[in-house]
C-alpha cells in the first residue's frame, strides 16, 4: 500500500478531462484534438470559440423561474471554465503573457548580465558556458523545470531545493516528505525501536546519499548565500543576484564568477602558469580549468625495470610498464623464459627438491626465493587423536594410541567413537530429535541430515506486498525477489526494481514534447507531455489553404486550424473588370439562427451554432472618373453607381445681362452653336435683379437703371456734408465731389471763413476752414522780460515758446541786486542784535531771582568769577545764525541762476 501523500500525486501528469462543445464546425474548419485547441487558446491564434454560451432569456424581476435559470448559467459558466482549463501551473508563468520577441529580449538581458564577470575573464570568450546556458534556458523555458516526485512545474514563487549531484530541482515540501519516508523505510527495516533516525536518504533521480541533518528545512538561492530569496523579473528564478562565488569542481582554488545559477559551474576561466606535466619545459599562461599540457618532448624517465627508458611522449603520473619482453628466469634460478620486462618476478611450478637440514627429506614447497627450514617431522609430534606425545627420529611415522578419537563431528555436538586414527573422521549417524527450521515439527533422524517440513510460509517479506512462500522459513524472510511492476507517478511505465517497501522512485524516462511540425521539440520528465504547454517553434506553418488562393500568408507553426485568410480576394468582379481588393471571404463564420420558438419556459434555449459559408464579393468600390452635368468637374465616381451625377454646385454659367451666373443647381445644359460654352442656356433662369455694379469711390447713391451691360450713367445728385470746422453746411454735386483730386475736396469742402479753433498758445489760428489740426506757428508779437522783470521786449510767439533766455540782465540789473542783497543782510543782522539784547537782559534778571534766595548764614564767602554772556549761550546763537546765513545764500544763488 503506498503512502498518501504518494497516492494523491497519481494522475498528475493527465490532463485533466475535457468535455467536448455539444455542436460541431462545419466541414470548412477541421475538428482539432484537445492539444490543438489548447494551442489555439493560448497562443492567441484567431480560432473564434465555436459553441459559446447561450443567451441569457430576459430577466425578470421576481419571478422564480428567471432565478433558477440565473443560478444555471452561473454553473454553466463555472463548468465551461473548468473544461477549458487546458495546462497545469505552468500554464501560469510570465512569460505566457509576454510577447515572443519581448520575451527574446527579456531573457537575452539576463543571461548576458548573468554572464558579464566570467565573460570579463575570458576576453569575451563563453564558449564553455553551452552546459550551464541549457539550464539557464531550462528555468526561462514554461514546464521545462518539473519536480520530479509530485511531476508537476516548478513556478519562479515557489520554494525549491537542488541537488548537489545532478542539480534536479524539487520543491521543499516534496524534498522533505521523501526524505523523512526515505528514513523511516530504512530505519523500520533495520532498527528493532526505530530510535536511530540517523540513516542517509537518497536523491529521487541521481540517488546521490544525504545525511538527516542535511535534509532541507529553509529555501535558498542557487548559491545559498541568500535564504527566502525575493522573485525579481529581471533576474532567473529562484536567483539572489550575487556572484555565485563557489568552488569550482574540480577544486582548484578559485571561485565561479557568474551570478547565482543553477546547474554545475563552468570550467575556471583563470590564468595561471604552470609547467608542462612532465616539468620539463618553462611556465606558460594556461586556463586553469585546462592547464595540464603536454610539451610534446620524450619522457626519458628510467621505467621500473632499471633497464629500458619511457619512450612516451610529455604525461602526467607514473610512466607506464616496460612493454618490451626479455628473457627472464624465476625465483629459483632453474627456469627461463620470455615475459614482460615489466614483470620479472615470476615462479615456476616445479618443487624446490632441496635437502633440508635432516639430511633425510627433501624441500616440498614449489620454487620459492627464502631458505627451507627445518624439517617438519624433526620437533615433537603427537598421535592423530592428539592425546599422547613422543619424540622419534624424522624417519619414523609416529604410531596410533589406541584410545578413543573423540574429536568433534562435523555436527559440533557430538565426537568420534573410533579408535585413533588417521584421516579425517566419518559422518555423525547418531540418532537425535531433530525440530524442522520453522520449529513447528520434530523428527528423530540421523544428526548429519537437515530437517525441512513442508509448511509454506505466510509472511510478508520486506516489500509489504508478496508472501515469502518458501517451505520451512525459520521466520526471517529473504528480500523480495520479484519485480516491482506498480505503475509510475507518470501512469505511462512501471516500476523496473526489484519489489520494494514504500514509494517507487520516479520515472527515469524523458519524453520530447514537441510542436505541430515536429522540428522544435523539449525534453520534459515522462508523465508531464500532456500537460506541457509545446514549444514555441519559429518555423512558418506548412498546411495547405482552404481558400481560393495558392499559398497562405506566413505564419508560426501552431496547433489546431491556421487563422482566417486575411489576403485580398483579387478575384474578377460579375459587374465590371476589376479584381475584389477586400479581405478572403471564402470562409466566414456565421450565426444560424435556430427555427422555431420555445413551447414554454420548461424549455431552454439551444446555443446557437456556427456555419462556415463563402461571402460573394462586395460592390466594385474602384472609383471611374466622371463628368458631372454642368461639366463643372470630373469627380471619381464609385464603379457600382457610376453614371451622369449633379455635383450640387451652382451652374455659374453667365447670363445674359453679363453681369450674374445661373445660380440653379449643376444641371444638363444644351449646347447653343452659336455661343460660348460658357453662356446660359435655355434651361437656365433670367436675370430679375437691379444694377450692382460699383459705384465711383465716395459716391452713396445706387444705379437706378436695372441689370444692364456697359457702365452707369454720371451721378447727378446733391451731397449735404459739413464743413472742415463743423460750423457751414454746404450742398456739392456727387459727381463734382467723387471725380476731384484731394486737393479739390479739401478746397470743396471748406466754407473759405477763419479757423475758430484756438491754437496751444492760446491764440486762435489765423488761417482760412481747413482739414486736420491747426499748424502750430503763432506770429502774434508777444512781450518778453528779463529774470529781474525791469527789461522788456517783444517777440513772436511761437519763437517766445520756443527759445529760453531771449532777454538777459545787464550790469545795471546786477547793480540793483547786489544793494538789494546788502541792505536785507543788514536789517537781519540787527534784527539779530536786538533779540540777543533781549534774552541777555531776560538772563540777568533771572540771576537776579536766584542770587536772592541763598542763605544768609553761608560759610563760604567766595565768590567765583561769573562766565560772560557769549560764552555762556554760545551754542544757542550759533545755530539761527548759521541758518540765517545759508537761507541769504541760497536765495543769492537763485537770483543770479
Amino acid at each position: 500500500m503506498e503512502p498518501a501523500w504518494r497516492q494523491q500525486g497519481r494522475g498528475r501528469g493527465r490532463g485533466q478531462s475535457r468535455g467536448q462543445t455539444p455542436s460541431d464546425v462545419s466541414a470548412c474548419r477541421p475538428r482539432t484534438d484537445n492539444r490543438g485547441m489548447r494551442e489555439g487558446q493560448d497562443r492567441g491564434s484567431s480560432a473564434v470559440t465555436m459553441v459559446p454560451k447561450a443567451q441569457s432569456p430576459p430577466r425578470q424581476a421576481t419571478s422564480p423561474q428567471s432565478r433558477f435559470d440565473a443560478i444555471r448559467r452561473s454553473n454553466q459558466a463555472a463548468a465551461q471554465r473548468l473544461a477549458e482549463k487546458q495546462y497545469s501551473s505552468s500554464s501560469e508563468d510570465d512569460d505566457d503573457a509576454d510577447d515572443d520577441n519581448a520575451g527574446l529580449v527579456k531573457r537575452g538581458r539576463i543571461l548576458e548580465s548573468t554572464f558579464t564577470t566570467y565573460a570579463s575573464q575570458t576576453g569575451g570568450d563563453v564558449s564553455d558556458l553551452e552546459h550551464t546556458r541549457q539550464y539557464l534556458n531550462e528555468a526561462f523555458q514554461s514546464g521545462a523545470v518539473t519536480c520530479l516526485i509530485c511531476i508537476a512545474s516548478v513556478k519562479r514563487t515557489q520554494a525549491v531545493w537542488s541537488c548537489v549531484g545532478c542539480y534536479c530541482i524539487f520543491h521543499i515540501p516534496c524534498i522533505q516528505k521523501w526524505a523523512k519516508d526515505s528514513i523511516f523505510l530504512v530505519s523500520s527495516a533495520t532498527d528493532e525501536d526505530f530510535g536511530n533516525k540517523n540513516h542517509p536518504w537518497p536523491c529521487p533521480k541521481c540517488r546521490y546519499e544525504y545525511s538527516s541533518q542535511q535534509t532541507p528545512t529553509r529555501y535558498y538561492c542557487y548559491c545559498g548565500k541568500e535564504a527566502d530569496p525575493v522573485p525579481d523579473p529581471w533576474l532567473l528564478p529562484h536567483s539572489c543576484g550575487q556572484v555565485c562565488d563557489r568552488d569550482f569542481k574540480p577544486p582548484c582554488g578559485h571561485r565561479c564568477l557568474l551570478l547565482c545559477h543553477p546547474g554545475p559551474c563552468p570550467p575556471c576561466p583563470k590564468m595561471v602558469s604552470v609547467s608542462c606535466v612532465c616539468g620539463k619545459a618553462a611556465p606558460v599562461p594556461r586556463r586553469c580549468s585546462n592547464k595540464a599540457w603536454t610539451c610534446g618532448k620524450i619522457c626519458n624517465r628510467t621505467l621500473p625495470c632499471r633497464t629500458h627508458t619511457c619512450t612516451h611522449t610529455c604525461h602526467a603520473g607514473m610512466c607506464e610498464p616496460c612493454p618490451r619482453v626479455s628473457r627472464q628466469k624465476c625465483v629459483c634460478g632453474r627456469k627461463q623464459a620470455e615475459r614482460q620486462c615489466a614483470s620479472p618476478v615470476w615462479h615456476c611450478d616445479q618443487v624446490c627438491g632441496r635437502p633440508l637440514t635432516c639430511g633425510n627429506h627433501t624441500c616440498e614447497r614449489v620454487c620459492h626465493t627464502d631458505v627451507c627450514g627445518e624439517c617438519p617431522r624433526a620437533v615433537n609430534r603427537t598421535c592423530p587423536c592428539g592425546k599422547s606425545k613422543c619424540a622419534l627420529p624424522c624417519t619414523v611415522d609416529v604410531p596410533t594410541c589406541g584410545d578413543t578419537c573423540d574429536k568433534k563431528l562435523d555436527c559440533g555436538l557430538h565426537t568420534c567413537s573410533m579408535r585413533c586414527h588417521r584421516g579425517p573422521c566419518e559422518t555423525c549417524r547418531q540418532e537425535v530429535e531433530k525440530h524442522c527450521r520453522c520449529g513447528r515439527y520434530s523428527k528423530s533422524m540421523p544428526c548429519h541430515k537437515e530437517y525441512l517440513c513442508e509448511n509454506k510460509c505466510s509472511q510478508t517479506r520486506n516489500c509489504n506486498r508478496h508472501q515469502c512462500r518458501r517451505k520451512c522459513c525459520p521466520g526471517k524472510c529473504p528480500p523480495c525477489d520479484l519485480s516491482c511492476g506498480r505503475t509510475l507517478g507518470c501512469r505511462n511505465h512501471k516500476c523496473p526494481s526489484v519489489c520494494h517497501p514504500g514509494s517507487c522512485y520516479p520515472c527515469p524516462e524523458v519524453v520530447q514534447v514537441k510542436c505541430a511540425c515536429g522540428s522544435t521539440s523539449l525534453s520534459v520528465p515522462c508523465g508531464r507531455e500532456k500537460s506541457t504547454k509545446p514549444p514555441r517553434c519559429r518555423e512558418l506553418c506548412s498546411k495547405p489553404p482552404s481558400c481560393h488562393h495558392s499559398s497562405r500568408e506566413h505564419h508560426r507553426c501552431h496547433f489546431g486550424s491556421c487563422p482566417p485568410c486575411k489576403q485580398e480576394c483579387q478575384l474578377p468582379l460579375p459587374a465590371c473588370t476589376h479584381l475584389c481588393p477586400q479581405p478572403c471571404h471564402d470562409q466566414v463564420l456565421l450565426k444560424a439562427h435556430p427555427q422555431g420558438q420555445l413551447a414554454g419556459p420548461w424549455e431552454q434555449p439551444s446555443a446557437p451554432a456556427f456555419e462556415c459559408k463563402a461571402l460573394p464579393c462586395p460592390p466594385c468600390q474602384v472609383p471611374i472618373p466622371t463628368a458631372c452635368l454642368g461639366k463643372h468637374e470630373v469627380s471619381p465616381v464609385l464603379c457600382h453607381v457610376r453614371g451622369p451625377f449633379s455635383c450640387g454646385r451652382p451652374c455659374g454659367r453667365s447670363l445674359t445681362c453679363g453681369n450674374h451666373t445661373c445660380s440653379l443647381e449643376c444641371h444638363t445644359v444644351t449646347p447653343d452653336p452659336s455661343s460660348e460654352k460658357k453662356e446660359a442656356g435655355k434651361e437656365c433662369e433670367q436675370c430679375e435683379e437691379s444694377c450692382s455694379k460699383p459705384r465711383p469711390a465716395g459716391c452713396p447713391h445706387a444705379c437706378a437703371l436695372p441689370c444692364h451691360r456697359g457702365n452707369c450713367p454720371p451721378c447727378t445728385q446733391m451731397i449735404r456734408q459739413r464743413c472742415h470746422c463743423k460750423i457751414t453746411t454746404l450742398y456739392i454735386e456727387c459727381l463734382k465731389l467723387t471725380s476731384a483730386d484731394d486737393e479739390g475736396k479739401k478746397w470743396l469742402i471748406s466754407c473759405k471763413n477763419q479757423c475758430p479753433k484756438q491754437l496751444k498758445c492760446g491764440h486762435r489760428c489765423k488761417e482760412q476752414c481747413h482739414e486736420g489740426e491747426c499748424a502750430d506757428t503763432c506770429n502774434q508779437r508777444v512781450k518778453v522780460k528779463c529774470p529781474c522783470k525791469r527789461i522788456k521786449k517783444e517777440f513772436s510767439c511761437s519763437r517766445a515758446r520756443q527759445e529760453e533766455d531771449l532777454v538777459l540782465c545787464d550790469d545795471t540789473c546786477r547793480e540793483l541786486q547786489r544793494k538789494h542783497t546788502e541792505a536785507r543782510e543788514a536789517e537781519e543782522r540787527a534784527i539779530k542784535e536786538e533779540e540777543m539784547k533781549k534774552h541777555q537782559a531776560e538772563l540777568e534778571a533771572f540771576e537776579k531771582r536766584q542770587k536772592g534766595k541763598r542763605k544768609k548764614n553761608r560759610r563760604n564767602t567766595e565768590v567765583e568769577p561769573e562766565e560772560g554772556a557769549w560764552l555762556k549761550y554760545r551754542k544757542y546763537l550759533l545755530v539761527p545764525v548759521c541758518g540765517a546765513l545759508l537761507a541769504v545764500g541760497a536765495f543769492y544763488l537763485l537770483q543770479t541762476m
